[in-house]
């Protein structure tokens, strides 16, 4: 658990009496460019396919790789925020989001396009453990150790973007082509440069010590292996499994020999709450993307519908997100987010079990409805749990991990959609799904029922609040 804080006395800047809330602006458009990727995508699958002769099969590669980058990139950018602070790490990742763009809308081929989707997943990971970093910095200078409300602000605007993408995406493609969805990354990346320039301060990091660039070498190693097999789980890739338990091996065992590791295991070997905080955000989400990706490519192919119609029929989705989590953003109370997001999410699962290609359209607007409130909930719970569970000197990098286990979810899902549309989105693709999203929010809601340390940890920050 995280100390009551003290102002520290003797600074510059704004009063120590709230947060600086110059800060928010960049804070909130730079963590909001890897889940507005994330999701835009959702409509552009299908077109893309057409435009290049390319079946789903090969298309959700444009998924995989960009949760790929970045769960492997988002604790690497946390590692170098904690140690060289947030202010140059935050650049140079927009800056990289900036030229992605400009590839993207220029690939000649799908190659290229995943490429550009790899370099957008690295650009993107450095700006969410930033603003972790800056939160804390400004708990710390102000003596408020439950900033409830600045983190209910990136986590809404975070959901808010997150649900709305695949909107969003459909109406730039209805407006200038799939092409749109990556040409759009260059003003937003502009404008967190101007804005991170002007707005973020020169604070050191606080961390001391090297970059132990070997232990992000097989991290990332493990994780591309085992993703990989993920995307595409067969027997003649039997390879990949055994070379990711081999490079988490070696990673287990330079970690834990190093005076100053890449993650520190033994810290969170002994940090029960974390981890399960790790493995809630992996179910969670596993759920919130096979929905956002498996229904939307539905609703294009089994339900016959443009990009456009699709993107707008998951409106309410995003509204409902929108809406709880400004009503709920302000109280931590994570077990009851949690449990209720759960139990939501089951709901929301059976609820598709009796969707067909002729559903009318209130019923296919009132699953949407229905699915935006978990991901409101559980967005918000995780996050504070792990605000309240990580080692403060750690923070940077224990949210970058949070966002590896909310991406290796996603990737899950990817790996989920492929598998139950082989060939196109069918109808009875999409049963399959939601019998699989089912069996996740089980065991979300049994993993959230079981942690009595939950309890503990709203009781404890709500006497300090």
């Amino acid at each position: 658990m995280i100390p009551r804080l003290r102002a520290r006395t003797g600074t510059t800047g704004p009063s120590p009496a709230g947060f600086d809330r110059r800060l928010i602006a960049p804070m909130v458009l730079g963590s909001v460019l890897n889940p507005v990727n994330s999701s835009m995508i959702a409509v552009a699958l299908v077109p893309i396919g057409v435009a290049f002769g390319a079946p789903p099969a090969r298309t959700v590669w444009l998924v995989s790789a960009l949760y790929l980058a970045t769960a492997v990139g988002q604790p690497v950018m946390g590692r170098l925020v904690d140690t060289y602070g947030p202010r140059g790490l935050y650049l140079t990742g927009t800056a990289m989001v900036g030229v992605a763009g400009l590839l993207g809308a220029s690939a000649p081929s799908l190659g290229a396009l995943i490429a550009a989707r790899v370099l957008l997943g690295l650009g993107t990971s450095a700006a969410y453990p930033a603003a972790m970093r800056l939160t804390r910095g400004e708990a710390e200078r102000t003596g408020r150790d439950s900033p409830a409300g600045v983190l209910a602000v990136l986590a809404v605007a975070n959901q808010t973007v997150a649900v709305a993408g695949p909107a969003l995406g459909g109406l730039l493609i209805g407006v200038g082509g799939w092409r749109t969805v990556f040409t759009v990354n260059v003003p937003l990346s502009a404008a967190c440069l101007v804005l991170g320039a002007l707005r973020l301060p020169r604070t050191p990091g606080r961390r001391q010590g090297g970059v132990d660039l070997p232990g992000m070498v097989l991290f990332a190693a493990l994780l591309v292996a085992l993703m990989l097999f993920l995307t595409d789980p067969r027997a003649d890739h039997w390879y990949l499994p055994v070379l990711s338990a081999v490079a988490a091996t070696g990673f287990a065992v330079r970690e834990l020999r190093v005076p100053d590791p890449f993650i520190d295991l033994r810290v969170l070997g002994g940090n029960g709450p974390l981890l399960a905080t790790y493995l809630r955000q992996f179910l969670g989400y596993t759920t919130a993307y096979a929905f956002m990706y498996g229904y939307t490519q539905w609703l294009e192919q089994g339900r016959g519908l443009s990009a456009s119609t699709a993107g707008l029929a998951l409106l309410p989705l995003s509204v409902s997100a929108l809406t709880v989590s400004a009503l709920t953003g302000r109280r931590e109370a994570v077990r009851a987010k949690l449990l209720t997001g759960s139990l939501l999410q089951i709901a929301g699962c059976a609820a598709l079990l009796l969707v067909g290609g002729d559903s009318p359209l209130w019923l296919l607007l009132a699953v949407g409805a229905l699915l935006g409130v978990p991901q409101g909930l559980i967005g918000l719970a995780t996050q504070n749990a792990l605000y309240r569970q990580a080692d403060p000197e750690r923070i940077a990098s224990a949210a970058g991990l949070l966002r590896t286990f909310m991406y290796l979810g996603a990737l899950g899902a990817s790996a989920a959609t492929a598998a139950f549309y082989p060939y196109r989105a069918d109808t009875a693709g999409l049963h399959g799904l939601a019998l699989f999203m089912l069996a996740g929010s089980a065991l979300l809601s049994a993993t959230t029922l079981t942690d009595r340390s939950l309890g503990r940890l709203t009781s404890r920050t709500s006497r300090k609040a």
